[in-house]
């Protein structure tokens, strides 16, 4: 999304974040939606529903209706003018929409839905449907489409399988681009990418010919003059990951599937790729924030509670862990003063942490680090954790220990063993926290789980405990070096 900047007499300003033009409209028709449905009779709330529905695009409907409660979802759905306008409504609208709409309407309306619109739209469509409901709606199909939505439901989710359409342009290398022409013109439902593919005889995908040189060139000149090779292409069960990997990269219009045997399978639009790229948006944003909770869904209070108590309960757990390692320091002499400093030693490690990970994940999305710079990735910030804890740890020592000398606070008589302790106890957690951030986002890669998650609360979490304790052990040892006896006027008033 993009923002637009003001300018008005008092000079320039920057638009607030959510105050772009399509959140504007959002406002605007949520208000208008609300506001029918405070009519006082059925007929003022339908014939205001229907003008609505009838003034705005249906793709704009798609979003506001999210705001709405699932029953009233419905409502706008079946006032939308014709069939190819719920099309439109369907397609662009959330997973909930379609789930509580689908309770509503009976088979054959979906069908009639899934009948036009291609096979991979109508898969993403389904996946909102329950198995049983699924069969049934299928049974009604065509026999060649519901081949096509078996299909392609056979694939994993996200992967390239999924995401590919099979509907595409694809002939032999000795077909003319006037065949090819004709091709075209005799099937529209089929949508123009920017590249028509070539095969060989025996299927093999060959090449490709931009589509702008069926326009340039001459209706007798076979397709193998023309074309282009294939420098890159995906199988079908490639990851949705790799998909977008390939097309950001280098800027792939239309990316082929093939299968084992290099037979073109499917093609990937860029648009396909774009959807991909906002549902790891939304997953990565909630990986990290630890919910699975939708921001732009009705959904009751408890609801919204659990879906965020499971990841709240992580950090919990790992505070009674804490405070249960602590009492086994509660007899030392020291312990009476080195608590008031734990806050402070969760904070630097904590933000130490959270800046390594999201630097190593942000270059594992973008393809920046191979398995071979890993390695150095890591040692790199090893040694920025080391030069941060080292440099915080000693100011953040000499300071304190300026302070107690002055007078400033009444912790005790001996500022020394205090800035030592919190200097080394600084140095320490900050490497703790540097050694989970920096190896963390691998070990979850190597998993096949999202890296984000080692910056969400488990990872977080796991980060105090490690960093607090570190912190107390370090206390022990530097304590332990200058002797209890010593001590024992530095926790005296």
């Amino acid at each position: 999304m993009k923002f637009e900047y003001l300018e008005n007499d008092g000079g320039n300003e920057t638009e607030h974040l959510f105050d772009s033009k399509t959140s504007q409209l959002d406002d605007v028709l949520n208000e208008k939606l609300e506001k029918a449905f405070h009519k006082q009779t059925s007929q003022l709330l339908l014939h205001d529903i229907a003008k609505i529905a009838s003034e705005h695009d249906p793709i704009d409907l798609a979003y506001a209706v999210a705001r709405l409660p699932p029953s009233a979802r419905i409502v706008v759905y079946e006032n939308l003018s014709d069939l190819n306008a719920k099309i439109i409504f369907m397609i662009n609208t959330g997973g909930n929409t379609r789930t509580a709409i689908f309770r509503q309407i009976d088979d054959l309306e979906i069908k009639s839905l899934i009948e036009k619109i291609p096979p991979d739209e109508a898969v993403r469509l389904l996946d909102d449907m329950s198995d049983r409901r699924l069969k049934r709606v299928i049974d009604l199909l065509d026999p060649k489409k519901a081949a096509r939505i078996r299909e392609l439901q056979k694939h994993d989710r996200h992967s390239a399988g999924r995401l590919m359409t099979d509907e595409f342009f694809a002939f032999k290398m000795n077909t003319t681009i006037g065949e090819v022409a004709v091709a075209i013109r005799e099937n529209p439902g089929i949508d123009l990418t920017r590249r028509i593919f070539v095969l060989t005889d025996e299927g093999e995908l060959a090449g490709f010919v931009p589509s702008r040189n069926l326009i340039v060139n001459s209706h007798d000149v076979p397709l193998r003059q023309v074309m282009r090779p294939v420098l890159h292409k995906v199988t079908v069960h490639a990851t949705r990951d790799e998909v977008v990997d390939y097309v950001e990269r280098y800027e792939i219009p239309a990316l082929p599937v093939v299968d084992d045997r290099d037979h073109l399978m499917g093609v990937i639009t860029y648009e396909d790729v774009v959807e991909a790229m906002e549902d790891i948006a939304d997953e990565t944003i909630a990986t990290i924030a630890g919910t699975a909770e939708d921001v732009s869904e009705h959904e009751g209070t408890f609801k919204r509670f659990m879906w965020r108590a499971p990841w709240l309960l992580v950090t919990l757990c790992a505070g009674l862990v804490t405070a249960t390692a602590l009492t086994y320091f509660n007899d030392r002499v020291w312990f009476a003063v080195v608590p008031f400093f734990v806050p402070l030693i969760n904070m630097m490690s904590g933000n130490v942490g959270l800046q390594c990970s999201t630097i190593l994940v942000r270059g594992m999305s973008r393809g920046e680090l191979t398995p071979g710079s890993r390695k150095r990735a890591i040692i790199n910030e090893l040694r920025i954790g080391l030069i941060i804890g080292s440099v915080f740890g000693i100011a953040c020592g000499v300071l304190v220990y300026m302070v107690g000398n002055f007078g400033f606070h009444h912790l005790g008589k001996s500022p020394l063993v205090l800035g030592a302790t919190v200097s080394s106890g600084i140095l320490a957690a900050c490497m703790t926290a540097t050694t989970l951030g920096a190896f963390s986002p691998f070990v979850f890669a190597k998993f096949r789980i999202d890296p984000a998650v080692a910056s969400g609360p488990l990872v977080t979490a796991f980060n105090d405990v490690l960093s607090t304790l570190m912190f107390f052990l370090v206390a022990f040892l530097v304590n332990s070096v200058f002797g209890e006896a010593q001590i024992s006027s530095f926790v005296q008033p």
